[in-house]
């Protein structure tokens, strides 16, 4: 209560200490003290940007002739004309140690003391700083082949699967400074990628509207493809393809499951023989009575239906009974 007797109100003061951190004197305990620490900086994503250069041929010429130039007040310009000759020589030799060809399908990542200053892809002879180090990228399209995987697909059963992987270097500046090695980077994402999707799908699908590994061969590997593109962006790698080149049960489980496919075949083939069967059923029937030949009661119906459905569903060749008397008798 303040003097007027009205309450007092406590502020808070931004970075003040709060909670009993005070000896009875009011004196806070340094001990009591605690502070945040602040964050530990994320560096930033290198990206590729083009390196400034000059064309490589005029620097070139330009260095052979200052050589020249050295190399000639060396010879016969005097002993006063030797220091001027011999700066010459070392300016040009120095000037030639820019010169840097690229080859179609390769690209070299620009650095000065450590600091990336950008990448060089156009083809032929470019000239940049000597001082400069330059690292040779290849940009060439490549093929990666997962080794032979074995995993469980969604129902838990053991297949073996591999697939291929079609990939570029997008982006150098991340393929060399985003990732440690961007090469073995895309060969463990890949295999991570392929035993994950595996793992999402049944090798057969057991029911209508359902994916699987064996049956949706388009589906999956679209669904792989964005997997890897997806796990493998920070290494600044294009994906152009990924196919499935191995899809099998484990051998421990294949010969129960040939069983199993053989018996859904076997299921499949007899419901579309039953199919068919009523099918053709319905239609005689359904043209004797058009056509008037006989009257067929109720039974008769019946035994004409079974004797049909007999001789269209069976395996075998059906020997006919010629029967003379009548239903009733």
């Amino acid at each position: 209560m303040t003097a007027d007797g009205t309450e007092g109100a406590t502020a808070a003061v931004p970075g003040a200490v709060t909670g009993d951190a005070s000896d009875g004197a009011g004196m806070t305990d340094p001990a009591a003290v605690t502070t945040a620490e602040p964050a530990a900086p994320v560096p930033a994503e290198v990206t590729e940007f083009a390196a400034t250069t000059l064309p490589g041929w005029p620097m070139a010429w330009v260095c052979l002739a200052v050589m020249a130039v050295g190399i000639a007040l060396t010879a016969v310009g005097g002993a006063a004309a030797v220091p001027a000759g011999v700066v010459l020589i070392t300016i040009a030799g120095f000037g030639l140690g820019g010169l840097t060809a690229i080859a179609p399908g390769e690209a070299r990542v620009v650095q000065l003391l450590g600091r990336y200053t950008g990448t060089i892809r156009a083809q032929g002879l470019q000239w940049v700083s000597p001082v400069t180090k330059r690292r040779k990228i290849s940009t060439r399209i490549r093929n990666h082949e997962t080794g032979q995987a074995k995993v469980n697909d969604a129902d838990g059963n053991p297949i073996e699967i591999a697939a291929v992987v079609v990939w570029q270097v997008a982006d150098t500046g991340k393929a060399l400074f985003g990732v440690d090695n961007f090469t073995s980077f895309v060969a463990i994402q890949a295999e991570t990628a392929v035993r994950r999707v595996a793992g999402s799908y049944p090798y057969d699908a057991h029911g209508e509207g359902k994916l699987s590994l064996r049956e949706n061969a388009d589906e999956i590997t679209a669904s792989l493809a964005a997997e890897i593109a997806e796990r493998v962006r920070p290494a600044g790698v294009r994906i152009m393809e990924a196919r499935l080149t191995r899809l099998s049960y484990a051998p421990e489980i294949a010969t129960v499951m040939l069983r199993r496919q053989q018996a859904n075949a076997i299921v499949a083939a007899r419901f579309r023989i039953v199919e068919g069967a009523v099918g053709m059923v319905e239609a005689a029937l359904a043209r004797l009575s058009a056509d008037g030949v006989v009257d067929l009661d109720d039974e008769r119906r019946a035994a004409m239906v079974s004797n049909m459905m007999v001789v269209l569903c069976s395996e075998q060749a059906t020997q006919p009974i010629v029967n003379t008397g009548t239903l009733y008798s």
